[in-house]
């Protein structure tokens, strides 16, 4: 389904640690943003998924090649007279503090990550029902064919049912803490020795893992720095032997030095820009109060217009990126050939939409981004503010760290918004799913749509595209939404995130396209 993503680029190259003679070692990596949760059901961000797929496991998990595999189911076939899934569990498996791992987990599970106070019940929208058939089978049934649903849970995580209702984490704590915020208790190759939030987690193996550990890591540090001048002194220093990402700047720095090597890809990330479209005024404007002008799409297009990518790739990126002009990069399932063109950089165009729309003069409003979660995210808006300054739009920019910016969306704290987005199916339903749908909660569609971008006939189509076999027809389903949603200017794709990584060259690992880090590959020698 990857179609040219989910490659496998491991450092130094795929060796067995037969062939490499090593002993088992501890490991010591950094990234710029903690987990902030340890709760797989509470936040849908990457940094939580991907940190937490090494201690708790879904019923399929995606391998070195981005391929779907077994994982706590250890095989699933499609329901018979009924639309759906069953699911065979895999027998024998336990969870960190001994208990048995059966269908009631996935079924308790189910029930709390598909909850309203879950941000990933989305995952769930297809499903109509659930049922236990016996200990080791549970059939997930879903209100049409659903071929893409397997791997659309992907980093669904099963919690042991008696442990998190006896610890009073029935349900998931999003913007506040629970007992399931801070501990875990997982069937994963690795378990939490100990955690500081904010400045140190220690993981070491779990002895009573189910499958054959492919590292020899005894214990694995895991420190969060924010700053990335910092990050690399400690990786040049040898304070930790791997950090992700490092600053495009300093790559050449890095090969340069002997004992390190950088790893370079492009991630399944688009970065985006997008709008409060259902904000009826300006919440951070100084000139326009009784009105929210990007609701005019031609508001919109000038925005786009006002962008100029190529000086973004130059200048900041150091010509590492593509320009994006879908919610996914080109190579994804359902990429739309039919619509590859994006907005030109044309101040002089922008500035008639504005006239056209009513605003001469532009306007001034408010412009909310991450300083600790994208490669360059702070340097981007504060270029793309002074770009939009250009033709009229004043941004006041604020940025601040991740953890408080999630809830500031969630809260409609915004004008405009930067959003990246991954694909976690792989394919371009996921994004429609998640950020073009009308927000629906009790349907569980739409929960990262901040804005609440709607289109009635958007919303009409995803069903049917996520039911359709043909690939033919789905095609020119998702050809149709990719125009609707690129004509009203949806959102404003930027480029697709590139992949920086870098470690000691005596460090095997996998970089994956979905930018998850995973301690089960890595080997120390």
């Amino acid at each position: 389904m990857s179609r040219g993503f989910g490659k496998s680029f491991v450092l130094g190259g795929a060796l067995s640690l037969a062939a490499l003679g090593v002993q088992a070692e501890s490991f010591n990596w950094a990234s710029t943003t903690d987990p902030q949760t340890m709760d797989p059901h509470a936040v849908n961000s990457a940094p939580v998924l991907s940190f937490l797929n090494n201690i708790y496991e879904g019923l399929v998990r995606r391998g070195q090649d981005m391929s779907i595999e077994p994982s706590l189911a250890t095989s699933w076939v499609p329901l018979e007279g009924e639309n759906g899934w069953r699911f065979n569990l895999r027998q024998g498996v336990t969870f960190q503090d001994g208990a048995a791992f059966t269908a009631a987990d996935v079924m308790f599970s189910y029930e709390r990550a598909s909850n309203e106070a879950a941000d990933v019940r989305s995952w769930f929208a297809p499903v109509t029902e659930v049922r236990v058939v016996d200990d080791f089978t549970i059939d997930f049934v879903t209100s049409a064919p659903n071929p893409l649903f397997p791997s659309s849970i992907a980093n669904f995580m099963i919690l042991d049912a008696d442990w998190a209702t006896s610890n009073d984490a029935a349900l998931p704590a999003r913007d506040a803490e629970n007992f399931a915020t801070l501990n875990v208790n997982g069937t994963g190759p690795f378990i939490v020795a100990s955690r500081d939030p904010g400045v140190k987690t220690v993981l070491t193996p779990n002895a009573n893992w189910w499958d054959e550990a492919a590292h020899n890591v005894t214990e694995a540090t895991f420190t969060p720095i924010g700053n990335s001048a910092t990050g690399l002194a400690a990786l040049l220093s040898g304070d930790i032997d791997f950090i992700q990402p490092i600053p495009l700047q300093d790559v050449e720095q890095v090969e340069s030095r002997e004992g390190f090597n950088v790893l370079e890809g492009e991630e399944t990330r688009v970065i985006m820009f997008g709008f409060g479209h259902e904000h009826d005024t300006l919440l951070y404007s100084n000139d326009v109060t009784d009105v929210n002008p990007f609701q005019d799409p031609r508001v919109r297009l000038a925005a786009a217009h006002a962008i100029d990518m190529a000086s973004i790739d130059r200048v900041l990126f150091r010509g590492k990126i593509e320009a994006a002009n879908q919610l996914v990069p080109a190579g994804i399932s359902g990429y739309s050939e039919a619509n590859q063109s994006r907005p030109d950089y044309n101040p002089d165009r922008a500035k008639e939409l504005l006239a056209e729309a009513g605003y001469p003069d532009g306007f001034s409003f408010g412009l909310k981004c991450t300083n600790d979660r994208y490669i360059n995210d702070e340097a981007l808006c504060r270029a793309a503010a002074s770009m939009f300054a250009a033709v009229g739009l004043n941004a006041e920019l604020s940025t601040g760290p991740v953890r408080d910016y999630w809830p500031q969306l969630r809260e409609d704290d915004f004008d405009m918004y930067l959003l990246g987005w991954s694909p976690g199916t792989f394919d371009m339903e996921h994004p429609v799913r998640f950020l073009l749908h009308t927000q629906d909660d009790e349907a569980r569609l739409g929960s990262w749509n901040f804005g609440n971008y709607s289109n009635a006939r958007v919303d009409e189509l995803l069903p049917l595209i996520q039911q359709e076999i043909d690939p033919a027809a789905r095609q020119a389903m998702i050809d149709e939404i990719v125009a609707i949603t690129q004509e009203e200017v949806a959102y404003i794709p930027l480029y697709t995130q590139p992949l920086i990584w870098a470690a000691k060259d005596n460090i095997y690992l996998t970089q994956r396209a979905d930018n998850f880090f995973m301690l089960r590959w890595v080997t120390v020698n």
